[in-house]
């Protein structure tokens, strides 16, 4: 961490604030919190695709900082909404990670009745906050063979999929998938550690036309 902090200190010190940039107090802040988001999903995407599909993702930048705005809101409003499900801010995007034994039984990719509601509730806000891409990734523990987790995990991520459509989400925002075992984000050496890694990630990104909007100042907050 010492090293993610002394990055983002560079960063922010690297954006324009002394006092004859003729900059505005809100227009630096934005940079900077833009680039000190970008830096570190930068960092954790090492670690994690979902992360890293967010900072490939990024703009940057006060378009960046505008962008992140925006995703404050709608994540609220999912973490607000949704229960058993972890939301988290992650530099213009957001990552929101479904426990599967939430989702589903034990190698299945039926999905259960209460995560049905959760879903029916996060598409709503999807719907409201549309200028998005959603990116529904499956993951599983590493028992059984690479086979089976990679088309489980494929299968997983379809079924939210297509729940989602179900609930009116534009199809041409929505993609899907499956890493199987392949990117754990805890040890497979314990109960605990594959419970965390058997998981479904959605990551929320800016499309090109909010992306647009933001880098010509046209973004309207919902």
């Amino acid at each position: 961490m010492k090293n993610a902090h002394f990055i983002l200190l560079v960063i922010s010190l690297s954006v324009c604030v002394h006092p004859a940039c003729n900059t505005s107090r809100a227009t630096k802040g934005a940079a900077i919190g833009a680039a000190a988001g970008g830096a570190t999903a930068a960092i954790l995407a090492k670690d994690n695709k979902a992360v890293w599909i967010i900072a490939a993702a990024a703009v940057g930048g006060v378009a960046g900082g505008l962008i992140g705005n925006y995703m404050d809101t709608q994540a609220e409003k999912i973490e607000a909404d949704l229960e058993g499900a972890k939301v988290e801010r992650v530099g213009e995007g957001i990552l929101i990670t479904f426990d599967s034994g939430i989702l589903f039984d034990v190698d299945s990719y039926a999905l259960k009745a209460e995560t049905r509601t959760n879903l029916q509730e996060l598409a709503g806000t999807l719907n409201k906050y549309d200028d998005t891409e959603v990116r529904i990734l499956g993951h599983t523990d590493n028992t059984g063979t690479e086979k089976h987790n990679m088309a489980l995990s494929d299968k997983r991520a379809e079924a939210v999929n297509d729940y989602l459509l179900g609930q009116q989400v534009s199809e041409s925002r929505l993609s899907t998938k499956g890493y199987g075992e392949t990117d754990p984000i805890a040890t497979d050496e314990s109960v605990e550690g594959r419970q965390l890694n058997r998981r479904v990630e959605i990551v929320i990104v800016a499309n090109k036309k909010l992306q647009r909007a933001a880098k010509n100042g046209d973004m309207v907050t919902n």
